[in-house]
């Protein structure tokens, strides 16, 4: 597209999200697959260089359904891809949207995602909601050394 990015495809459970995706990208939408689907019962039918997850992670309060999602991305994840996940940091806030969700470190992330990835950075945003609150985010690059 515009930046260079081919092959791009989104995944998201919410018919409404995709429709608003495209909405806002115009012509460019016919450019990218469109998947509606849980993550976390996702089967990919190819291997992606680029995982770019935010703000899913930290929704996943229920120990199993992580397993889930890192079982899918280390599936659809190629070897040397890259991962990257957004989610709140230890200090943001405990609830999103009135949803319990989990908070991370870079640590206890990269403890979550599993031995196959290498954590390669990491940054801290202050994210401004649309009502003007203020959320710590953590945002984690991830190499991923499985040979799978």
């Amino acid at each position: 597209m515009e930046k260079g990015f081919e092959n791009v495809t989104v995944l998201d459970i919410s018919t409404a999200s995709l429709n608003q995706a495209k909405s806002r990208l115009g012509k460019h939408a016919q450019k990218i697959s469109w998947i509606e689907a849980d993550v976390t019962g996702f089967e990919p039918d190819r291997k992606f260089d680029l995982w770019h997850d935010r703000a899913v992670f930290h929704f996943l309060t229920d120990a199993n359904d992580r397993d889930k999602y890192v079982k899918v991305m280390n599936q659809a994840l190629a070897p040397g891809g890259h991962l990257i996940i957004a989610s709140f940091a230890l200090d943001g806030p405990p609830k999103c949207s009135g949803l319990e969700v989990v908070r991370y470190s870079p640590e206890s992330l990269a403890k979550e995602i599993g031995r196959n990835f290498e954590l390669k950075d990491a940054v801290e945003e202050l994210h401004v909601t649309p009502s003007g609150m203020p959320q710590k985010f953590i945002y984690c690059r991830f190499t991923n050394y499985s040979s799978d």
